[in-house]
């Protein structure tokens, strides 16, 4: 069952390492580079690394903590800046954006999925999945009515009112998706999204990430530990030395 999944999602046509620029290329990352500075000399996390992504591709990225997986999610979604490199969607440098420009950029065409989902416990699922459309500006009674359409195609129909505080780790995970998702963004990026649930909560998130990655057409990237998720996207990395490196 995992090669006919796999063989449903689009591959981008191009390898990882090859700065090569495209129209058709939905992402691109060129020659992107991040590090830290410890007590000592700066610490190289990301170097010199190159991506390339199309239109509704998915991209798993695996290995051991601390390797830089998700300071290149956060990256990817310009929650972070790095220290040298390109990042293009649609051929436009975003990292060119002020810094308005780049949170109008971020709310409406980057969905973001955390292993700690970050949601109001006080408020419904239905007021937190509105968040997104509602400070993008949405009126409220159509933040509502976005929301309440995600929240039912991920199966939280009957939970709409119920306070997040009060549903089970894995219907919260289910409003983070949703909440992801309200916008319709072109991208989501996942990190451990399936992190702190058992295996039947962890299949059904899985089985949501591929069906709404074929509805909307969106592009995914995907931190995980998780190996089967991982087998499930369509390409499947590891970082080495600051650099990508096909892992499955």
């Amino acid at each position: 069952m995992v090669d006919d999944g796999r063989q449903n999602m689009h591959r981008a046509d191009s390898d990882i390492g090859k700065p090569v620029l495209s129209k058709k290329r939905f992402i691109e990352v060129q020659n992107l580079s991040k590090s830290f500075q410890n007590t000592g000399a700066p610490i190289e996390i990301l170097r010199d690394m190159n991506l390339s992504l199309g239109e509704g591709d998915t991209l798993a990225i695996v290995g051991a903590s601390g390797i830089g997986k998700s300071t290149f999610l956060h990256i990817l979604g310009t929650l972070d800046r790095p220290d040298k490199g390109k990042l293009y969607f649609q051929g436009e440098d975003v990292l060119l954006f002020d810094n308005n420009r780049l949170a109008r950029f971020r709310n409406k065409s980057v969905g973001f999925m955390f292993q700690f989902h970050h949601l109001l416990p006080e408020f419904s699922a239905l007021e937190n999945a509105s968040m997104p459309a509602l400070i993008h500006g949405f009126p409220g009674d159509k933040a509502r009515e976005a929301a309440e359409t995600i929240l039912v195609r991920v199966g939280l129909k009957d939970r709409l009112h119920h306070r997040v505080g009060k549903l089970s780790g894995g219907e919260q995970q289910r409003v983070a998706l949703a909440r992801a998702l309200v916008m319709r963004p072109r991208i989501l990026l996942a990190d451990e999204p399936t992190g702190n649930l058992d295996t039947q909560n962890s299949d059904q998130v899985h089985k949501l990430l591929l069906e709404l990655n074929q509805e909307f057409s969106m592009t995914m990237v995907v931190v995980t530990h998780n190996m089967q998720l991982a087998d499930f996207m369509s390409r499947c990395v590891t970082i080495a030395v600051g650099l990508f490196v096909e892992k499955c």
